[in-house]
């Protein structure tokens, strides 16, 4: 088994911004410029004063397996475009940065003089609020608290509710966190004050796309390239186009919680009732493990095996893909199997996680959790793992199976699976799966999945390996 190859394969460059408050921030991308360190977290592309950064760690070099291509990009299951533009109409906008943020945080009092002053004394001041919250909002993000920021978008909105740079950025968190029909009521606000504007545009794109509206997600994007070139909305259009082209003649089913489009010639309408009856049962069941419920339908869409390699461009061992919407393939298959339907509750675990983390999850969580809830077990590779540790002293290291795996060779990635559900399985039979909920409640509020881990099951990844290998060689190796 080639673990050390797969550990490998997956590391990815990730450099830690120390603060002079000492505060650290872990990013990729990290660039000094004019003034500012710029970088790029779960939470978008951000930046800080240099006056507020100590010194940078930087990490080793990014491998080439870590989701560079078309398919691991397509199945990260948030938006792939840069925020927008800062609301800055005013003169004083700079001294209102600096005033925001002191010594490293931020101070809450000023925030709250400035409101009062709106109070009394109107739009001129309002603006500065409105100035004030997204400074605020964007120190909130570089910290990775997307839910705080999101909250001073709509504070500042309270006291500058015509304001379109408000409105987009607002729209553009709402998009990360998968809560596309608020999004789109802000985006149609945004719209009503700037007809014209390509981001407004750009994002209504994918606001619709998340809705399972793609013919709209289409003559979106084409209306933002008509107004001003763009390469994220080209890369979003190409392969919302494939898709558009693709589901032309496809046909239509839903249920309570799902929108489903399907090829006529992969799956009879009786398929199709006993895939959304599946997935109205499991549904509910994982709403119930996990806690949480997603806000809007969720996309299914039913492929033949080819027109499923040919539209997601997925690895020949994945057997269905996520990014988003379910897409599956389901050709020679007339009704239910036990294949079909551990697949569709694998799937639909993703949709559940990704929207709950607000797409920060890292992938070995993600995959252990949706195998783990199809039924599976770490019983066939405990042998194998527990026999190469005895050998070599090795695991898996959980850090390089934090970013994508649609990179890897299907070896390596048989691999993932199996280390990643028997460390969850680890971790559900110690303390039930209240334990990843907690888990999954730290990383949506912004903590890296480490700390995330150390917080709930105080052991840090080395610990948490090395305890998987006991539990694995205690349960399954006699």
């Amino acid at each position: 088994m080639m673990l050390a190859a797969a550990a490998l394969a997956l590391a990815a460059r990730a450099d830690t911004i120390v603060l002079k408050n000492g505060r650290r921030i872990h990013a990729t991308n990290v660039v000094v410029e004019a003034g500012r360190v710029t970088f790029e977290t779960s939470a978008g592309r951000l930046s800080l004063p240099r006056s507020h950064v100590d010194h940078i760690e930087r990490g080793p070099s990014t491998d080439v397996a870590s989701a560079s291509s078309d398919a691991a990009q397509d199945a990260a299951g948030v938006i792939a475009a840069s925020p927008p533009p800062a609301p800055l109409s005013s003169a004083d906008a700079g001294a209102i940065a600096k005033a925001v943020v002191v010594d490293g945080s931020l101070d809450r009092n000023f925030l709250a003089q400035l409101e009062s002053q709106a109070d009394r004394d109107g739009k001129s001041a309002a603006d500065r609020v409105a100035i004030a919250e997204h400074f605020a909002a964007q120190f909130e993000l570089a910290h990775g608290d997307i839910k705080s920021a999101t909250a001073h978008y709509r504070r500042g909105l309270i006291y500058a509710p015509e304001n379109p740079g408000l409105l987009l950025n607002l729209s553009y968190l709402l998009l990360r966190q998968s809560e596309f029909a608020e999004a789109l009521e802000s985006l149609e606000h945004a719209r009503r004050l700037q007809p014209d504007s390509p981001d407004v545009a750009k994002f209504l794109g994918w606001a619709y796309a998340g809705l399972n509206k793609p013919d709209l997600a289409v003559a979106e994007w084409k209306r933002s390239l008509a107004l001003r070139p763009d390469p994220e909305v080209e890369r979003a259009l190409a392969k919302a186009r494939r898709d558009q082209q693709e589901e032309a003649g496809y046909r239509e089913g839903s249920s309570s919680h799902f929108q489903l489009r399907y090829n006529g010639a992969a799956a009879p309408p009786s398929l199709v009732r006993d895939i959304l009856a599946t997935l109205e049962s499991d549904y509910s069941l994982i709403s119930s493990i996990l806690n949480y419920t997603p806000p809007d339908p969720i996309g299914v869409v039913l492929y033949t095996d080819q027109a499923f390699t040919d539209i997601t461009r997925a690895p020949s061992w994945a057997g269905a893909l996520n990014d988003g919407r379910i897409r599956i393939p389901v050709q020679g298959l007339h009704a239910m199997n036990a294949e079909l339907s551990r697949e569709l509750k694998h799937e639909l675990t993703h949709s559940f996680i990704t929207q709950k983390t607000r797409a920060r999850c890292p992938t070995w969580i993600q995959e252990g959790v949706a195998q783990w809830m199809e039924g599976a077990t770490a019983s066939d590779a405990a042998p194998g793992f527990v026999s190469l540790f005895d050998r070599n002293h090795q695991t898996l290291a959980l850090g390089a199976l934090e970013s994508s795996w649609l990179n890897l060779p299907g070896n390596d990635a048989r691999l993932a699976y199996a280390w990643s559900l028997s460390v969850v399985e680890f971790i559900i039979r110690q303390g039930g799966p209240e334990d990843i909920n907690r888990i999954l409640d730290q990383v949506a509020a912004g903590a890296q999945a480490q700390a995330a881990t150390k917080a709930v099951l105080h052991m840090d990844y080395p610990e948490l390996e090395e305890e998987t290998l006991r539990y694995l060689r205690s349960t399954y190796v006699r």
